[in-house]
């Protein structure tokens, strides 16, 4: 553990300079550290699994040298977010608020020009509502955390409002240059302006048109953010060098070293993100660390669209490139040199999949388990949300309940350096979360209500949906919508169930009614009807995820030629293959789709039904069918859009019916 040591005593992470003796020795260690060979212990390694290993880091360390001997001015406004949101422990009336279950809150309403309407919310306390949170609250000489309100959304812009270090600003000035002439777009000015006042953002409006205006927000605020700590931690080592004490104010730092936390579905995203951190943090002289091995392992891989029957443009889009779920990696961030594969213990960030850092978290029982590096993470940022609930979301779920959890190891951390609310547990409640995504669904509004808990607030995009992918089916043939009731999401599940075999199925079972398509959007469900409909000894066939390509052949052909009667469909495989059904006369909603694009991609397939004697004289029959609860209102509100959604949901009819034009 020597040389490990020594270095974390360079880079200055959660170790402060001791007292004058100990630092003597430790710079006399440090001028011999070209003579220190021992390797990190067996111990150390167990307890890494499957972490990416260190490689050499002789330059980042003289970087690191040649940084700890400028002298820093600690220009850390007192107005900066950043020091207004991480320095100062929260009150007893702040934290009851947000302890609370569920947590006490006020919310209020606004309207942005680009965003639109905005949603925010923020603790409820009695002593701190009636304060604008422009004045800390105080108890004897003790200052705690402010509440902060939503900053307003200026036609006048200025940088100088948002604290960007000086040292990026140059590049991320230059980088908007080369893209749009007028240097932030109005989306990124918006949400700039909130996530630079360290509050959470809930975004589904995420397109292929700006999420690289997005990507480049969140990754100049993630450098920021790490750049400050950094500095922080240098500045105040200086102070420390010839104290011997540690004061309180000097308390910056984490029980770990890792700060953010990026959860992206596939390694072409992770590539993109890294190459625009690069951009930003070291401009043209791009110092990356390791970067010939990033390039190799994160290309290639990639899918081969078909130049007859093309896939749908937001196919090819989303799965261009390295499309591999399964990836992690370390980055240390400092002031000349971006460094990737560090140890997750060395990162500043890290950058992952929800699969690969369930793999390494492992489940309840199991050995070599590892999730300590979870423990500090103060920005938490979820891009292409929607691909998470397609790929698995209970990894998603397992990575969010295994953040800001007691350390198992003491991973050399000085406890004299750490941050009071980080020692009181209280890490969750400081931390900052941004999701981004194609489209609002339960599972993710779920997450950002329940399980992100900022104390300096939430906001929320809402806007209504006005027309909904309905307007975009092309068929001529009855849109039926039948409400289920169910009072709660648990008894939803079966309420759906029921009424589907009793009330809706037996419509279908005559033989005229063949060619049905029942899609299903969840795989349990489809598990579910699959064994109803062999225990019936009804003629079907099926195609889910894990259905093998010979038998998804086999039963497209069946389906198509009316050799059987009912095709059960799932959402993930649809996602994940994009084919083009054919022979379809009726298709059944089991659950309006998560992804609303699906449901218009779903019904236009009725345009290619097969054409027969039976047809010769006229028109099939065609229909389609949908179920759905007061639950789905995300989806059918996509679908509908919002305003016809409410008054579905509202009537007192239970099946409503819509007619392409």
């Amino acid at each position: 553990m020597i040389r490990k040591h020594i270095k974390r005593k360079q880079l200055n992470l959660n170790i402060s300079e001791d007292t004058p003796d100990r630092s003597k020795k430790k710079r006399k260690r440090a001028l011999n550290k070209t003579k220190v060979k021992e390797t990190v212990s067996n111990k150390t390694e167990e307890s890494l699994g499957s972490l990416p290993k260190e490689v050499d880091d002789t330059k980042l360390d003289e970087v690191e040298e040649n940084d700890i001997n400028e002298v820093f001015e600690d220009d850390f406004s007192q107005n900066d977010p950043y020091a207004l949101h991480l320095n100062h422990e929260l009150s007893p009336a702040i934290l009851k608020a947000i302890s609370n279950k569920p947590p006490q809150l006020e919310r209020m309403k606004f309207s942005w020009p680009t965003l639109g309407n905005l949603q925010f919310e923020r603790p409820l306390s009695i002593e701190d509502s009636s304060s604008d949170g422009a004045v800390p609250q105080l108890l004897g000489e003790k200052t705690f955390a402010q509440l902060r309100s939503l900053p307003e959304s200026c036609p006048q812009f200025s940088w100088d409002k948002l604290f960007i270090k000086k040292q990026i600003l140059g590049n991320i000035e230059r980088k908007l240059a080369q893209t749009n002439a007028d240097g932030l777009t109005n989306l990124q000015m918006e949400l700039l302006n909130i996530i630079s006042n360290y509050q959470d953002v809930y975004f589904p409006e995420e397109n292929f048109e700006n999420i690289e205006e997005i990507q480049f927000i969140y990754c100049a605020h993630a450098i920021n953010h790490v750049l400050k700590a950094r500095l922080k931690v240098m500045h105040h080592n200086q102070k420390l060098f010839k104290k011997a004490d540690v004061l309180e104010e000097y308390r910056d730092q984490g029980l770990v070293r890792p700060k953010v936390l990026i959860l992206l579905p596939f390694r072409e995203t992770a590539k993109r993100v890294v190459k625009m951190m690069s951009s930003i943090l070291l401009g043209e002289n791009d110092n990356v660390m390791n970067r010939k091995r990033f390039t190799d392992e994160y290309t290639g891989n990639e899918i081969n669209m078909p130049e007859k029957n093309p896939k749908p443009p937001d196919y090819q889009l989303l799965f261009s490139g390295n499309t591999d779920d399964n990836f992690k990696i370390g980055l240390t961030v400092t002031k000349k040199c971006l460094k990737l594969y560090a140890d997750f213990y060395s990162s500043d960030i890290i950058i992952a999949s929800p699969l690969g850092l369930r793999m390494l978290i492992g489940a309840e029982g199991e050995k070599n388990r590892d999730y300590d590096f979870l423990s500090s993470i103060e920005l938490l940022i979820m891009d292409q949300s929607q691909v998470f609930a397609m790929q698995n979301w209970e990894h998603v779920l397992h990575v969010i309940n295994h953040l800001h959890l007691q350390p198992e190891e003491a991973h050399d951390t000085d406890l004299s350096r750490v941050r009071m609310w980080s020692l009181n547990g209280w890490s969750r409640y400081y931390m900052q979360s941004l999701i981004f995504s194609s489209y609002s669904f339960p599972e993710l509004s779920a997450l950002f209500i329940n399980k992100l808990l900022n104390y300096g607030g939430k906001v929320a995009v809402v806007n209504p949906i006005k027309s909904g992918t309905i307007c975009q089916v092309a068929v001529h043939a009855p849109q039926v919508f039948h409400e289920i009731s169910a009072k709660t999401c648990l008894t939803a599940v079966d309420d759906r169930f029921e009424t589907f075999v009793s009330d809706i199925l037996p419509q279908f079972k005559d033989p005229s009614m063949n060619h049905t398509l029942i899609f299903i959007p969840s795989y349990f469900d489809f598990v579910r009807l699959r064994n109803y409909f062999k225990k019936q000894e009804m003629k079907f066939v099926h195609i889910c995820e894990y259905t093998q390509e010979q038998k998804i052949t086999r039963a497209r052909s069946k389906f198509f030629h009316g050799k059987t009667q009912f095709l059960l469909y799932t959402e993930r495989f649809h996602f994940y293959r994009r084919i083009k059904l054919r022979g379809i006369r009726h298709i059944i909603f089991y659950q309006p789709p998560t992804n609303p694009n699906f449901y218009s991609e779903i019904c236009n397939f009725l345009h290619d039904y097969k054409k027969g004697d039976d047809n010769e004289a006229g028109e099939i029959d065609l229909s389609i069918n949908v179920l759905f609860t007061k639950f789905d209102v995300l989806q059918i509100s996509a679908i509908v859009g919002t305003e016809r959604a409410v008054k579905m949901l509202a009537s007192e009819k239970t099946v409503h019916m819509f007619m392409s034009d």
